[in-house]
């Protein structure tokens, strides 16, 4: 269905570059909505488990990752990431310590409490993102990756 007949729109979008780019943002909102719904049941958010799973798959040898790093990988400002940091903390899913070479600078590690509910939601999501996707063949969702970062990149030229 069309994004002008899911949104029953009196008048068509008027150009297909404006067509495609609220298709990219109502899809968006229709996965950010799924995404919340399902991890409600583990008591965690959307950033809660981007959060986790960075820390439990690019962190070095369970070395953590500074939280400017995180904001970085999230594409969050570092304002943020701090209340966020704060709550998973207050939670118990990860832990913040200074730096021993830059104490200005954090360094945020999931706790053993953290990385059990990681390797209990993950096996779930992962189910979850097969199913989403399940609908685009392999080869369409390379392209349609290809095609989002070729987005991306025309929009780092404009900062």
């Amino acid at each position: 269905m069309s994004l002008n007949e899911e949104l029953q729109l009196h008048a068509p979008i008027a150009t297909t570059g404006h067509e495609a780019l609220l298709n990219i943002y109502f899809t968006s909102t229709l996965i950010r909505k799924r995404g919340t719904e399902f991890l409600r049941a583990f008591g965690l958010t959307e950033v809660q488990i981007n959060v986790m799973m960075l820390l439990g798959h690019q962190a070095q040898r369970n070395e953590g990752l500074s939280q400017a790093r995180l904001s970085d990988m999230m594409l969050v400002n570092r304002a943020n990431i701090t209340g966020l940091i704060d709550r998973m903390e207050k939670a118990k899913l990860v832990v913040r310590t200074a730096d021993p070479e830059d104490r200005r600078t954090n360094i945020i590690k999931l706790t053993a409490r953290g990385r059990r509910l990681l390797d209990k939601v993950e096996p779930h999501y992962g189910k979850e993102v097969a199913r989403i996707m399940s609908v685009l063949k392999s080869s369409e969702q390379k392209t349609l990756m290809k095609m989002l970062e070729k987005i991306r990149a025309n929009l780092r030229l404009d900062t």
